[in-house]
């Protein structure tokens, strides 16, 4: 690894600075003790940051360490994007850092003249996502939902992000009216039957880029706190070599879709092909670690958007 100048690694200590203070959101006194260094050196490299004009809402400069875990994780996989943002040390969020960054790429994808049909998954990473995107007007793109909209007992899933996104970007939006989950494969297939939910399959299927989150299996992951797997249907899932979900569908570690009962209740729309379009997983943190490893060893995703800490694990055999 080539050494950095002095003063490219300045800059890249007042980034990462700005990263902390600014979407972080740690007090200088916290920055200080995170990056061992005086608070009047903390405050010096923040003003830096700003002088620099490396900081707008993001972090615009990019700190070497995380392009070389970019490079080293699209080396590894085979991605098409990779993007990796500064980890907070002391942080516990599992969004701050990565939902800004995706929404500056689903911004990006937005922004172009030519038409591209969008998909988005739904979770609590790409909710935070889309809450910072900015109004828009693209009506030239499609928007679609690969989740259902609908709860368990009926009621408006909370964390469905495309009546969110709806509301920030003018652009033809198509939910997909159903569950995540069925009762049974006989009502998945039967629902699916319905003219409105095949529409909705196809133009998934069509998409340019879609963003989805990565979420880990236990009694404590989404599945079961939002009511779709009971606890008992989650423990004989993980027994029977679940590793991680997108969508619902659930995975092995080698990121191969299980042969399962609750494969066949999914109402989601598959995950849509990786070429010639891509799939941008999003998400960091120690409990999803297991679950991103396998969705970028078994190729589902062939784009990722993560932290320092989590790409570090990523990278280990």
């Amino acid at each position: 690894m080539a050494r950095k100048s002095d003063a490219q690694g300045r800059l890249d200590d007042a980034a990462r600075a700005g990263w902390l203070y600014y979407v972080a959101g740690r007090t200088q006194d916290e920055i200080a003790a995170v990056m061992g260094i005086s608070r009047q050196s903390a405050q010096r490299l923040v003003s830096l940051a700003v002088a620099e004009r490396l900081i707008k809402v993001r972090v615009d400069h990019p700190i070497a360490a995380c392009l070389e875990y970019a490079e080293a994780l699209r080396r590894r996989f085979n991605l098409a994007h990779v993007e990796v943002v500064p980890s907070d040390p002391a942080g516990t969020s599992t969004t701050v850092g990565i939902a800004e960054a995706a929404a500056a790429e689903i911004e990006r994808w937005l922004k172009r003249q030519e038409p591209i049909v969008l998909a988005i998954g739904t979770g609590r990473t790409l909710k935070a996502a889309v809450d910072q995107l900015g109004a828009m007007e693209c009506p030239q793109h499609r928007v679609v939902s690969l989740t259902g909209n609908i709860g368990p007992d009926g009621s408006a899933a909370y964390y469905n992000v495309i009546f969110s996104m709806a509301d920030a970007i003018k652009a033809r939006h198509f939910p997909m009216p159903l569950p995540v989950l069925c009762s049974s494969a006989e009502e998945r297939d039967a629902l699916h039957q319905q003219s409105i939910v095949q529409s909705t399959l196809r133009l998934g299927a069509e998409a340019h880029v879609t963003f989805v989150g990565i979420g880990e299996l236990g009694v404590d992951a989404p599945l079961c706190v939002d009511g779709f797997l009971a606890p008992d249907e989650m423990t004989a899932l993980i027994g029977r070599g679940a590793a991680g979900e997108i969508c619902g569908w659930v995975f092995d570690r080698d990121g191969i879709l299980l042969d399962d009962p609750i494969n066949e209740r999914v109402a989601s729309v598959p995950i849509p092909p990786r070429d010639p379009g891509i799939v941008i997983g999003v998400g960091l943190g120690k409990r999803k670690e297991k679950a991103i490893k396998a969705a970028l060893v078994g190729g589902l995703i062939n784009g990722l958007i993560t932290d320092e800490r989590t790409s570090e694990q990523l990278l280990i055999d």
